[in-house]
C-alpha cells in the first residue's frame, strides 16, 4: 500500500521542528556554561553565598507558614475562626461542606494531598450548616463549593465538580491545576493543557448531578446517585 503523502509531509515538519528546538536548548546550554565557566573565585564565591541567602529566606518563609497553620488539611469550628484563618494567610482555599454529602469526602482526600504539597496556601474546611451568615453572603448553593481567598477576599469558587472534568473519579492533579488556574498556589505544570483532558480521552469521565446545600425543589445532595 502506498504511503499517505500528507502524513508523510506532516511527520517531517514536526521532525524539524523537533531538531529546531533541540538546537535552541543546546544553545543555551551552551551559552550559560560558558557564562558559568568565565567565572572567577569570587564571582563563584558570591553565587554560593547568594543561594545559601535564597535558600535561607524560602525556609524562614515556610517556617512562618507553619506556625499559621500552613501544611495541613484542617477543620475551623466557626465563621469567626474562618475570618481569623484567611486574615492571617494571603492564599486560602476553603471547602464549604456537609456531613451527608459524600462528595465532600472525596475532597476532602484532594485537599489533604494538596496541603502537604503547597505551603504557600492554607487550607481548611468550614460545614456549611454551622456557617449560615457565610453561606448566605458567599452565595453558597452547591456542596461541595471551595472558595478560593486571595488578600482577604474570595476571589473564585470552584463549586460542585464542574471545572474538574464533571466526574467522582478527577485527580488530585486536576484539583491542583485548576488552583493554579486561580494563582491561589504556586502551580508549575501547563495550564492550557488541564489534566482532565486526558481521562475524556480515556472515557473514564462520568456525569455528575450538582448538588443544593438547601430548598425543596433544589435540594437534591443526597450521595445516591
Amino acid at each position: 500500500m502506498a504511503s499517505n503523502p500528507s502524513l508523510a509531509m506532516l511527520s517531517k515538519v514536526l521532525e524539524q521542528q523537533m531538531l529546531q528546538t533541540t538546537e535552541i536548548v543546546e544553545q543555551h546550554l551552551d551559552t550559560e556554561i560558558e557564562k558559568f565557566e568565565k567565572l572567577d573565585a569570587d564571582e563563584l564565591e558570591k553565587l554560593r553565598e547568594k543561594r545559601l541567602e535564597s535558600m535561607k529566606k524560602a525556609q524562614h518563609q515556610k517556617q512562618e507558614w507553619l506556625s499559621k497553620g500552613h501544611g495541613e488539611y484542617k477543620e475551623i469550628a466557626s465563621e469567626k475562626d474562618f475570618f481569623q484563618e484567611v486574615k492571617e494567610s494571603k492564599n486560602v482555599v476553603c471547602h464549604f461542606y456537609r456531613d451527608t454529602t459524600f462528595r465532600c469526602q472525596i475532597v476532602d482526600k484532594h485537599l489533604a494531598i494538596l496541603a502537604k504539597k503547597h505551603f504557600e496556601t492554607k487550607f481548611i474546611k468550614l460545614n456549611a450548616e454551622k456557617a449560615p451568615f457565610l453561606s448566605e453572603r458567599l452565595r453558597i448553593k452547591v456542596i461541595p463549593t471551595m472558595v478560593l481567598v486571595k488578600d482577604g477576599k474570595a476571589k473564585d469558587y470552584i463549586v460542585g465538580f464542574d471545572d474538574l472534568g464533571c466526574t467522582d473519579n478527577f485527580t488530585t492533579e486536576t484539583l491542583e491545576w485548576r488552583l493554579g488556574c486561580a494563582a491561589i498556589i504556586n502551580y508549575s505544570g501547563n495550564l492550557m493543557e488541564p489534566p482532565f483532558q486526558l481521562q475524556r480521552k480515556s472515557g473514564c469521565i462520568t456525569k455528575m448531578e450538582k448538588k443544593a446545600i438547601r430548598g425543596k425543589s433544589n435540594d437534591s445532595d443526597s450521595d445516591d446517585d
